[in-house]
């Protein structure tokens, strides 16, 4: 694993649309590569992401594995709660339980919209920390209600909840009661300045001793300009149009190999403490090699 604190953490994700059943074998490969990090996501209608959490973390030794992320508006927080203490237990200082907002569309899909995005976000991190932390936990809040529920078995160590969110409110919120933020993929230096700065103001109201910066971003190493645009051409045009931003505007990792760990530096540098690499294209495994030597060699 890649541990020079000069540089960040380097972390891949699962892609949503690969069978679960390549899940565990992607989890070794990078693991065996040097990967700190594997992250997996929870997208209506593709995957649980506690359950894959939980076969990557079987399917290897020291992976550290992320939930990139969990909607709050799909999940009581008691019930959060349990699922996280009993894979943290087991994997300890291994989890990391990624929450937001979820994609509002989907959330009314499925009759789960709340009326606060924002306080359930809140009210389910300090619920969820709570009753991690082996607490009696009360809140009757404008979103959330719990009523002196206590864990039987919580985890030793409490693993980090961070979230991944998107607007300044939400920023804000993070640094306040967060232990880290997800930056979504197309964002570059200078969109990570900027929300580093909303978090630093939540920070200061808040209380939580450290805050980590995770970058994501799109992967496809290679040489071949036309190949690259026919294998992430749709991808990154769907996240642009989510972004508001023209396409060619987003920051990716789609180059040379000679291009990533530049890139990687930048974001470093801008102020994220991991970067997860979302490779995209027919070999994710290649893609991962291919990174992590240019990173190595670098």
């Amino acid at each position: 694993m890649i541990t020079d604190t000069s540089r960040p953490r380097i972390g891949f994700m699962f892609d949503r649309d690969r069978r679960p059943e390549e899940l565990a074998g992607f989890a070794a490969t990078v693991e065996e590569l040097g990967a700190g990090d594997l992250w997996v996501v929870e997208d209506l209608g593709w995957t649980g992401a506690i359950s894959a959490a939980t076969v990557a973390l079987a399917a290897t030794r020291t992976l550290r594995v992320g939930i990139g992320i969990a909607p709050v508006a799909l999940r009581n927080p008691a019930l959060l709660a349990m699922e996280l203490a009993t894979v943290a237990r087991i994997y300890p200082e291994r989890l990391v339980a990624g929450l937001g907002h979820g994609v509002t569309d989907w959330m009314r899909q499925v009759g789960a919209a709340p009326k606060s995005p924002l306080s359930r976000l809140e009210e389910s991190i300090v619920v969820t920390r709570g009753l991690l932390a082996g607490e009696t936990v009360t809140m009757h809040g404008r979103e959330v209600t719990v009523d002196g529920v206590t864990l039987v078995h919580p985890p030793a160590v409490v693993p980090p909840i961070v979230t991944g969110v998107v607007r300044p409110k939400s920023l804000e919120l993070s640094g306040r009661v967060a232990d880290g933020t997800i930056v979504a993929e197309g964002n570059g230096p200078a969109e990570l300045t900027d929300a580093l700065g909303h978090i630093a103001r939540g920070r200061a109201a808040g209380t939580r001793p450290a805050h980590e910066l995770i970058a994501f971003a799109y992967l496809h190493v290679g040489d071949d300009p036309a190949r690259a645009a026919a294998e992430t051409g749709e991808m990154v045009a769907g996240q642009a149009a989510w972004l508001g931003k023209p396409a060619e505007e987003l920051f990716t990792l789609i180059g040379s190999a000679d291009s990533v760990p530049a890139k990687v530096a930048a974001l470093h540098t801008a102020g994220a403490t991991t970067v997860v690499l979302r490779p995209l294209g027919s070999d994710p495994d290649a893609q991962a090699r291919a990174a992590l030597e240019a990173l190595r060699t670098a």
